[in-house]
C-alpha cells in the first residue's frame, strides 16, 4: 500500500527548542484503514546498531509539535529511536473528513506506528515500545490490550475518552437521561451537518478565559492558548473537534481487557490533577484479577496538576529519569 502525499512542513515549528543531541527527520506511515500519518522522527546521535523504538501520541486533540515530541526528543536524547505521530483526521496527518476521532481508528494508529518501527533498519523490532498522553494515554494501554508486539506502555496524565464522553467530568452526567439528551443533541447536528454539507466545530479551549472557569480550564487555557503551548496546527489551540467527532466513544468502552496486559505498563500522573481519578481507577482495573501485576505500576507525582506533565510545568515535573528507567528495563 502507497502513502498518501502528505504537505508536511520543512521548519522546525514545535514548542520546544531543537535539541543538537539527536538527528530529526519527517516520516509518514499508514494504517490499516489506508490513513497517511504524518511523524517527526528522532534518531539519537551517533547511533550504530539496532535501537529500542518508542512511538508517542498526544494529548487528545494535540498535534506532535506540542508535548509528544517533546517526550519524543527527550527520550531519544536518552538512546531510544522515537517518533511522535499526529493521529488520523488531524495536524499533518491524512484522513478525511477532518477533526474526527475513533476508538478503533485511534488505537489503530498505535498499532500502525508499530508496524512501521517494527520494519525499520535500524530498530530492533522486539524492543518496541509506546507513550500515550492525556486522552491517548487511555488509547495506549487500549492498544496494549491488543498489541503483543507492544512491550511497554507509559500513560501519562491519561484520560479514559470512552467513560468521560459518556459519563462527563467526574462522572458527574453518568445517567441513562442524560446520556440521552446528549445523544439527541448529537444526532440533531448529525442531521445539521449533512444538510449543509460541514461538520460545525465544537470550539477548542475556551478564549477569553471567563473569570469563574473552572481550574481544570483555566490549565488547559494556560498550555493551549498562550505561548507555551500553542501551534496553529492544534484542534485544543483553535476550533477543537468536530461537534460529533468523538460521538462513538459514548457506545464503545476501551481497555475491557486490560487486566489481561502481559507487558509492562507505567501509569504517571499528578496528585493535583483534576483527571488524576482516571489513571487511579485504570491501575486498579488493570491490576484487579490479574495475573500479571508485577510490571504493571501507578506513580503519582506530587502537586503536579494535569498540563505540568505536558511540558513539566515550572518545576520540570515530568519524570524522565524513571520513565527512561522502565523502557531500559522493559526494552531490553
Amino acid at each position: 500500500m502507497k502513502n498518501e502525499m502528505l504537505t508536511l512542513s520543512s521548519e522546525w515549528d514545535k514548542t520546544f527548542p531543537k535539541s543538537d543531541k539527536v538527528n530529526h527527520k519527517k516520516v509518514t506511515f499508514h494504517n490499516r484503514y489506508g490513513i497517511t500519518l504524518a511523524a517527526d522522527m528522532y534518531i539519537p546521535n551517533n547511533a550504530e546498531s539496532k535501537l529500542p523504538a518508542i512511538a508517542v501520541c498526544g494529548p487528545f486533540g494535540a498535534v506532535k509539535e506540542q508535548c509528544s515530541g517533546l517526550y519524543a526528543q527527550t527520550l531519544a536524547e536518552r538512546g531510544f529511536l522515537t517518533i511522535a505521530f499526529d493521529p488520523s483526521f488531524t495536524g499533518e496527518s491524512g484522513g478525511q473528513p477532518r477533526y474526527m476521532a475513533s476508538p478503533d481508528i485511534n488505537t489503530e494508529d498505535f498499532q500502525a506506528a508499530v508496524d512501521f518501527l517494527s520494519v525499520q533498519e535500524n530498530v530492533d523490532s522486539e524492543r518496541i515500545g509506546i507513550l500515550g498522553i492525556c486522552g491517548w494515554g487511555g488509547l495506549s494501554i487500549n492498544a496494549a490490550s491488543l498489541d503483543t508486539r507492544i512491550k511497554a506502555t507509559v500513560a501519562v496524565t491519561m484520560y479514559d475518552m470512552a467513560r468521560v464522553n459518556a459519563k462527563g467530568y467526574f462522572d458527574s452526567e453518568d445517567s441513562e437521561e442524560k446520556r440521552f439528551t446528549l445523544k439527541q443533541k448529537l444526532n440533531a447536528q448529525r442531521t445539521a451537518d449533512y444538510k449543509s454539507g460541514e461538520y460545525v466545530l465544537g470550539g477548542g479551549v475556551v478564549d477569553p478565559l471567563p473569570e469563574d472557569a473552572p481550574f481544570f480550564v483555566k490549565d488547559y487555557y494556560d498550555y493551549y492558548k498562550t505561548k507555551r503551548g500553542y501551534h496553529a496546527r492544534s484542534l485544543n489551540s483553535n476550533g477543537g473537534w468536530n461537534v460529533i467527532g468523538c460521538m462513538s466513544f459514548m457506545n464503545q468502552p476501551i481497555n475491557t481487557y486490560s487486566n489481561e496486559i502481559r507487558s509492562a505498563v507505567l501509569i504517571i500522573h499528578g496528585e493535583k490533577a483534576h483527571s488524576c481519578y482516571f489513571s487511579r481507577d485504570a491501575y486498579t482495573a488493570m491490576t484487579t484479577d490479574s495475573k500479571y501485576t508485577d510490571n504493571k505500576e501507578l506513580m503519582i507525582i506530587p502537586d503536579a496538576v494535569h498540563t505540568d506533565l505536558y511540558d513539566g510545568g515550572d518545576k520540570n515535573y515530568i519524570p524522565f529519569d524513571k520513565i527512561e528507567a522502565f523502557y531500559h528495563e522493559y526494552l531490553k
